[in-house]
């Protein structure tokens, strides 16, 4: 019962979001909260062909995923600022989250591993299995589930909501080490060092 409540969750979810797609809107998310808000919307203006490709990504509907060939594609700098994952996901390469996208006029990048209800309450938490995550992307956050490999940060603001790294950070500079935030819910089980990926 509770799986089949999820799943429905999950299609209107989905579903909500093509509609959104289709009426040319993009989803708005919550600056304090980092949660999308379906209702709120904002229009889709119409930039000229050389002011799009000087402009940042600003706003891009999140990709949700299930395997890691989609993962990738979602972090990479052709993907979306938001990552959400709806299961386990085993990468036997590594994975790299880059390019600049921003969230209301800020740089910004999302892993969320984990899916929640209507009232942005989490149900499920899932892991995410990799030799390295390489962040390249400034102010990425990791959210809920748990990052099973080393880390290894590139640049500023790396953070770390309700998830665990169960593995090492490396920061390749020490101002990266000085941006990253761990608001307390964020575990890390190994060591936090200035060092460079090999």
């Amino acid at each position: 019962m509770k799986k089949q409540q999820i799943v429905i969750i999950m299609l209107v979810f989905i579903l909500s979001l093509c509609f959104v797609g289709c009426s040319k809107k993009d989803v708005v998310i919550d600056d304090v909260t980092d949660k999308i808000l379906p209702e709120t919307t904002k229009e889709i203006v119409e930039d000229k062909e050389e002011d799009r490709e000087a402009t940042v990504d600003t706003m891009t509907t999140p990709s949700i995923v299930d395997n890691g060939e989609a993962l990738k594609k979602a972090l990479s700098a052709d993907g979306s600022w938001i990552a959400a994952t709806l299961n386990d996901i085993v990468l036997t390469d590594d994975l790299i989250v880059e390019g600049e996208f921003k969230n209301k006029d800020v740089k910004a990048r999302k892993i969320a591993l984990y899916t929640q209800d209507t009232e942005h309450n989490i149900i499920d938490s899932f892991s995410l299995t990799a030799p390295k995550l390489i962040i390249r992307s400034e102010n990425t956050k990791l959210q809920g589930g748990t990052f099973i490999g080393d880390v290894y940060v590139e640049a500023d603001g790396f953070t770390i909501s309700e998830a665990t790294v169960r593995g090492n950070i490396f920061y390749s500079l020490q101002s990266y080490m000085d941006s990253a935030i761990m608001d307390g819910t964020g575990k890390v089980t190994g060591t936090k060092e200035i060092k460079q990926k090999e």
